[in-house]
């Protein structure tokens, strides 16, 4: 969450659109709430722990890549540990065709990971994310047009809701997913930072809760947005789901921001 392209670009690319306060969190909680109710009826089939899903430190720092196979009848996370709520919302996305039939994307705050799907449902890879300093579900008005002077730490956030996503330069000609470009929210890969951020070493430690570094964008290793986002979500339109989050205890989120 750096830059922002320029105006005209936004004429010529559209703009992703989000719902951003109370109805995006009441459509999300809806959209989690029906495919849950739908999963007791229908078993989907198990793949190991589908609870909230511990990350070893290997795992974080190679994230997995998965070769595509043929057309899924339903949502394919081929083995891979997601929450009960991430793995509702990419039912939805799919087997409800809530995306459309575009390739989409989950991010799961609570465990800071980043889901990428082939518009036919099925998992294209998953891996740990870099997210918002401070926590919350909402976008702070004119947020977007504060990156040049810098964000206040507490509206670091990264909004939750149900985004159309599209693929962009940003002003230094750098390849993003612009998930709302008016906010200059969007899904990008690990850039150079200051060493106090310690960015690299946040992606590949074993807890999500290091993971709250951000201006408010999902940040990626590089070879994953290279590997994964780029082919997938970087040709064309596509949807972006952010899960909402609990509240954090407020001494543990003011701690956080009082470190930089």
């Amino acid at each position: 969450m750096k830059s922002i392209g320029s105006l005209g670009q936004v004429e010529q690319r559209g703009r992703a659109w989000a719902l951003k306060v109370a109805m995006p969190l009441m459509a999300m909680a809806a959209v989690i709430a029906l495919s849950l109710g739908a999963s007791a009826a229908r078993a989907e089939p198990a793949f190991g722990n589908v609870g909230s899903a511990p990350r070893s430190a290997a795992a974080a720092m190679s994230p997995q890549v998965i070769a595509p196979k043929t057309a899924a009848a339903v949502i394919d996370f081929r083995g891979e540990s997601a929450s009960p709520q991430a793995r509702a919302t990419a039912r939805v996305a799919f087997e409800h065709a809530d995306a459309k039939g575009l390739p989409f994307a989950v991010v799961d705050k609570k465990e800071a990971r980043l889901f990428v799907f082939h518009a036919d449902g099925r998992l294209a890879g998953a891996t740990a994310a870099l997210l918002g300093l401070a926590r919350g579900d909402s976008v702070a008005p004119g947020v977007g047009q504060m990156v040049a002077a810098g964000i206040p730490p507490a509206l670091r956030t990264t909004p939750a809701g149900r985004y159309e996503s599209l693929p962009g330069p940003n002003l230094k000609g750098e390849t993003v997913i612009w998930v709302d470009y008016d906010a200059a929210f969007a899904i990008h890969r690990l850039r150079p930072s200051p060493v106090r951020e310690r960015r690299a070493e946040r992606l590949a430690s074993a807890s999500p809760e290091d993971n709250r570094i951000s201006l408010g964008c999902v940040v990626v290793a590089g070879e994953f947005f290279d590997r994964v986002v780029a082919p997938v979500l970087g040709h064309g339109p596509g949807v972006v789901y952010v899960l909402p989050e609990p509240a954090a205890p407020a001494m543990a989120q003011n701690t956080a921001i009082g470190r930089l």
